[in-house]
């Protein structure tokens, strides 16, 4: 069969080396993507899923500054207390949709029912109206800059746009239209959850013409597709890494540093050069842990450093840090950080002597596909039994320990006592946007710790007209944080992450994001 002159050169084209060949980037994260819905769920695997197929109002830079993003400019009143927002032309809806106003109002409402700094806001957000289809105002009845900080802020619950249809979904409910704007387009027929995620580049995506930096300027995809496989295995991906099966791999363990060898093919980085807190939450609603005598004693058993060289290994990979909301950050105490950061076992022991406790069972979720933390449980259960807790450790990856503990339950009716997570250094740096320092009760963040002077506090925080007055307060809620046994950090860490031959371009951002990214074929 006799080949066209054109079809031949067609079929030349498919062998090329380098851009002209179609790119597929095949990434292993560190943990299953399970929730889609991205103001749902605040998990960093949601997250990273967002920044594929959304964008956003505002964005950081590389210098933490606050850049327009979606938005063009933005105007502010001479009270501070109108902003007025004007959409950049170009954005489109992966279906061909332009992007309105009324989707940015919409999707600004759904998401300041959920982020803890959206709610926040909320409360001082008198109206939200369009003025025409680029162009809207958010009118507050104080004045505050904390809207500019919170559209922009990168995590936690990140301020994702999407279409309005899709933004009226009630708060309860997951999201099941998953049509974007971003530079990569979500392909919902080939998405098997636990096994793999697949995104194709969005061709009339228009990006802004500066430079990329963080979250900011121009999200270039120069790859046509993103291809996410789930290996929950460390030394399978690695494996994978190394024979060129995949081509990044977000998290290598520190101890398995040596099994990808640099100045090959493949190499080693760490992007965020901020890191992230660890931290643990106590269950407040059911015994042992409704007593704050007893949390007390669970805080000075616990301490950071043996938690933190079991997981680690080595010092140079993490830093001890009592600060609530971070070490190196703006609003940093060192208030009553002894408590969280030296293990006091005869304290311990002092206290839960003088408690009511009584050989209730604590239960501790050990999430073991996670890492960063997957040891951490097992020397807590230590310390807490060298006091004299009865402990129990149940395993569980890390999607399915954000689903158990949203009950409030006790351990005898499948409850839970201790869970251990990981907050970006940004998403905690200050009292608004902390989930850590909840304490609003059973209306708030799982623990469901109740002390309404902290709520009271973030309340004068929000109001606050100059640093020095955050600071202070920050300062009095980390103090009553500790005092009441809210929540205790753990220290820092940074990932370090494998890339696979002929990969460039990644940006070093405290997320994962995948413009910018080039593979160049061998």
């Amino acid at each position: 069969m006799k080949m066209t002159c054109k079809a031949m050169m067609t079929a030349a084209l498919l062998f090329l080396p380098g851009q002209l060949a179609a790119q597929n980037l095949k990434i292993a994260m560190e943990s299953r993507l399970s929730n889609l819905d991205p103001i749902l769920s605040a998990s960093h695997q949601t997250r990273d899923h967002g920044y594929l197929i959304y964008d956003t109002l505002l964005a950081l830079d590389e210098n933490q500054k606050i850049q327009p993003q979606m938005v063009d400019r933005y105007q502010v009143s001479e009270d501070g207390k109108i902003y007025t927002f004007t959409l950049r032309d170009g954005l489109k809806w992966h279906d061909g949709a332009p992007v309105t106003a009324g989707d940015a109002i919409a999707s600004i409402k759904r998401w300041g029912q959920r982020d803890r700094m959206g709610t926040e806001l909320m409360t001082i957000v008198s109206e939200m109206k369009a003025a025409d289809e680029k162009t809207f105002t958010i009118t507050m009845s104080e004045a505050s800059s904390v809207i500019l900080d919170a559209f922009a802020k990168p995590s936690g619950v990140t301020l994702f746009i999407m279409p309005e249809r899709v933004a009226a979904t009630p708060i309860s409910e997951a999201i099941t239209d998953y049509t974007g704007s971003g530079p990569f387009k979500f392909v919902a027929d080939r998405f098997e959850p636990g096994s793999q995620a697949y995104y194709v580049k969005n061709e009339d995506y228009v990006p802004r013409s500066e430079p990329a930096s963080w979250f900011a300027g121009g999200k270039v995809a120069y790859v046509d597709s993103i291809e996410r496989i789930e290996m929950p295995d460390p030394l399978t991906a690695i494996n994978a890494l190394n024979s060129g099966e995949i081509d990044y791999l977000q998290t290598i363990p520190f101890d398995l540093l040596p099994m990808v060898p640099e100045g090959g093919d493949t190499h080693t980085d760490q992007l965020d050069q901020i890191g992230y807190q660890l931290g643990y939450r106590f269950n407040s609603l059911q015994q042992p842990f409704d007593d704050n005598l007893v949390r007390q004693a669970a805080m000075y058993a616990i301490g950071q450093e043996a938690s933190m060289l079991t997981q680690f290994g080595d010092p140079k990979f993490f830093t001890l840090c009592g600060a609530a909301f971070g070490c190196g950050l703006p609003y940093e105490s060192d208030i009553m950080a002894d408590v969280v950061v030296d293990s006091n076992i005869e304290k311990a022991k002092e206290l839960l002597e003088q408690s009511d406790y009584d050989g209730e069972t604590v239960l501790i979720f050990h999430v073991t596909d996670l890492s960063s933390m997957s040891s951490i449980p097992l020397v807590m259960a230590q310390q807490l039994e060298a006091v004299g807790f009865k402990v129990e450790l149940q395993s569980m990856d890390f999607m399915t320990m954000l689903s158990r503990r949203a009950n409030k339950g006790p351990v005898s009716d499948n409850g839970w006592s201790i869970f251990v997570t990981s907050w970006h250094n940004l998403e905690i740096s200050d009292p608004l946007r902390s989930y850590m320092i909840s304490a609003a009760g059973e209306d708030g963040y799982a623990g469901w710790a109740s002390v309404p002077e902290i709520e009271e506090l973030r309340q004068t925080f929000l109001r606050a007209v100059t640093e020095d007055e955050r600071k202070a307060i920050a300062a009095d809620i980390q103090k009553l944080t500790y005092e009441n046994g809210v929540f205790a950090p753990l220290g820092s860490f940074a990932r370090i992450s494998g890339f696979g031959p002929g990969i460039s371009g990644a940006l070093r951002t405290p997320a994962n994001v995948f413009w910018n990214i080039k593979k160049t074929e061998g």
